[in-house]
């Protein structure tokens, strides 16, 4: 049995977006776990979340490169890594009170998943896929930058981390001798235009993740992404 979610109208006057195809915006709020308790026939937003990924870092990406043209890649990388972590797509999904529209599974909604930060963030993802299929990517865009606004009139200079993993580990070493570890999550993309993802955990922790054309940059990022995640939160990740 799944868990009645509060009506949509509410959400699209929120982002300013009224669907044309309202299958959209459910299936972006169908939590995964309608399918396991309903049976693998039951359509739900994981898909639209890889979409939605795709969609917000083209959109921050260009906003980053018109905005700081002063600015290489490594710098860039690092700024949109803390746009686009797990904590600010949550944060920004609360915002939306994603929470409370989410489709559930009864056993979801009993684990705490309304308010769960990695749903809301996927959800989040899922919407920005879904406004795009919808409207097209200048809808999307623009939401984006509506929701995105504060933060990036806030972000006046690309953040001065020439070392965020050195920054990182001196962070951690202050409560942990043990050093963080940078895992290699992904490398596509042909010889010429590789693409690098790589993870960062400590204490057994994820901290943080990120990608560039190079494994040295993606390290980076993911330094830079779990650097954004600690001061969100105000406190040491360990």
């Amino acid at each position: 049995m799944t868990t009645s979610p509060a009506p949509v109208a509410e959400l699209e006057a929120a982002m300013s977006h009224t669907f044309r195809d309202p299958a959209l915006l459910r299936l972006a709020l169908t939590h995964p776990s309608l399918a396991h308790e309903l049976g693998g026939g039951q359509s739900h937003n994981q898909r639209l979340e890889f979409l939605g990924d795709a969609v917000l870092q083209l959109a921050i990406t260009t906003e980053l490169y018109q905005k700081f043209p002063q600015h290489g890649e490594g710098a860039l990388t690092q700024a949109r890594a803390q746009l686009v972590n797990r904590g600010t797509l949550a944060e920004q999904g609360r915002r939306l009170n994603l929470g409370q529209h989410l489709i559930l599974s009864r056993g979801e909604e009993t684990c705490g998943g309304r308010t769960r930060g990695s749903t809301i963030a996927d959800a989040f993802e899922a919407i920005l896929g879904a406004v795009f299929l919808d409207a097209g990517y200048d809808a999307a865009r623009n939401l984006i930058l509506h929701l995105y606004q504060e933060t990036l009139v806030e972000l006046e200079v690309v953040p001065s981390q020439e070392n965020p993993k050195g920054e990182l580990q001196e962070l951690l070493q202050a409560a942990s001798p043990e050093p963080p570890r940078y895992d290699l999550l992904s490398a596509t993309g042909p010889d010429h235009s590789r693409h690098f993802e790589c993870a960062v955990f400590h204490a057994g922790q994820e901290l943080g993740r990120g990608g560039g054309r190079s494994k040295k940059l993606a390290e980076s990022a993911a330094a830079a992404a779990a650097l954004g995640r600690v001061r969100e939160r105000g406190q040491n990740p360990s």
